[in-house]
């Protein structure tokens, strides 16, 4: 599937996952979050990169996960990330859709 981001032609699962983690950049990421209703906090910006770290790592992502990461409390991450945090927080950090995502 295509998806056209500040004019950028971008490959994405038909979840609306980048395929190409290297397409990403803080401007998609900026789009994709408005396309949540999120506006960017730099919180936001702390767990998407710590999100990107963990994937980069091989580490796989999880709610328990990020609960454990010292980064952020399930309370907040729930916060910052309305209505599946794990599952719009990844697609924001451009990283592929977490197994433990249904």
């Amino acid at each position: 599937m295509d998806l056209n981001i500040a004019g950028i032609r971008l490959d994405v699962t038909e979840d609306g996952y980048l395929t190409d983690v290297s397409q990403w950049n803080k401007e998609i990421a900026v789009e994709i979050a408005k396309e949540n209703g999120i506006e960017l906090t730099d919180k936001h910006w702390e767990v998407l990169y710590w999100i990107q770290d963990q994937v980069k790592n091989d580490v796989a992502l999880s709610v328990r996960g990020i609960k454990k990461s010292g980064v952020i409390d399930i309370k907040e991450f729930y916060e910052l990330f309305p209505g599946g945090p794990l599952k719009i927080s990844t697609k924001i950090a451009g990283v592929p859709k977490p197994k433990s995502c249904i």
